[in-house]
């Protein structure tokens, strides 16, 4: 009976261990997801400015060209 909570204790150990462990690896990945879609807005700025710029470019070309 000793040796069986002695197995049982080690894996409940084991467990909290992995859910300490995946916690950190959730808490890191919300920061890289949070860091990416920042990223992602700052970019969508920067095409929408380039794309405005062509725009403005083009329009100012004759219509025969």
């Amino acid at each position: 009976m000793h040796a069986e909570l002695d197995t049982l204790e080690a894996k409940i150990r084991q467990v909290a261990e992995l859910c300490h462990t995946l916690r950190q690896d959730n808490i890191a990945l919300r920061q890289q997801l949070l860091a990416s879609q920042q990223d992602n807005k700052q970019l969508t700025t920067r095409l929408d400015a380039a794309k405005a710029r062509l725009q403005a470019l083009l329009d100012t070309l004759p219509e025969g060209i």
